[in-house]
């Protein structure tokens, strides 16, 4: 998984910007994007636009994300090869293509409640979260105002997600991405590649909370998402059904509480 990164960033782009009605000629920095293939046991399985960096992470938790895999050890072999556009999966198991696939949309509901499940692979990888972790407001806001000023590729191009994994007083790591789910994705990669513990976690997230991002979310098993931006209410019925505590609006000493909000304690 060597040489797996690329420049994620194209510098010194020439551009014209306007000041009122005055041209400038200025050079800019531009968000890299990818497109990543990914071979499955030796058939095409997917192929995904993306950043360049941390693509082992990124194929990992995407492989996991769609039910392929769950542990690190069902992975017999990964590479990728950047310049084709390529990443390589064997398995140590055979797999039924028909199984995955993900064309079909399954709509179902679990104990009367709002649950709606539209792809097949949500079915068999959703979890519900019954974590007891608790955080405070000050400890939101501080953790997203560590995400932010960690940014530095958003300010250079204005255009990358970032999703950070954290304690309740630390970010461990972050991952960035043009796709808000890849960024997520790679989150998820990290944690199944270094076998870590998500009982005591929380993610920090830069982009809007829709159901697929949920979903996603209670895929990789953490209880609290904080997000800078709003969800959807498709979004927030997942989370009361699934057991997730969502904050959102996070903005200086600011934010809306919309699900489980008893993990959510004063200082």
């Amino acid at each position: 998984m060597e040489g797996e990164k690329l420049r994620i960033t194209h510098d010194g782009w020439e551009i014209i910007r306007y000041e009122e009605n005055t041209p400038i000629r200025k050079q800019d920095t531009l968000a890299v994007e990818l497109p990543l293939t990914i071979q499955l046991n030796g058939h095409e399985f997917a192929t995904m636009v993306c950043s360049p960096s941390d693509l082992a992470d990124l194929v990992c938790g995407f492989l996991a994300s769609e039910g392929i895999i769950y542990t690190l050890d069902e992975l017999q072999e990964l590479s990728i090869d950047i310049e084709r556009g390529f990443a390589y999966v064997t398995l140590n198991r055979t797999i039924d293509p028909k199984k995955y696939d993900q064309s079909k949309r399954f709509i179902g509901s679990c104990c009367g409640k709002s649950r709606q499940f539209y792809f097949k692979s949500d079915v068999r990888t959703a979890k519900t979260i019954r974590h007891a972790l608790t955080i405070t407001p000050s400890a939101c806001y501080h953790l997203m105002n560590e995400m932010q000023a960690m940014s530095n590729i958003f300010h250079q191009t204005g255009n990358m997600h970032n999703a950070a994994l954290c304690t309740v007083d630390k970010i461990l790591f972050m991952r960035h991405d043009i796709g808000r789910h890849n960024a997520l994705d790679k989150i998820y990669g990290s944690i199944i590649r270094n076998r870590l513990s998500v009982r005591d976690k929380v993610i920090v997230f830069s982009g809007r909370v829709s159901s697929e991002v949920l979903l996603k979310i209670s895929k990789i098993g953490v209880g609290i998402l904080l997000s800078k931006s709003a969800p959807t209410d498709l979004a927030i019925k997942l989370a009361n059904d699934l057991g997730i505590t969502v904050a959102g609006f996070i903005r200086g000493e600011k934010m809306n509480v919309y699900s489980h909000s008893k993990r959510i304690v004063n200082d």
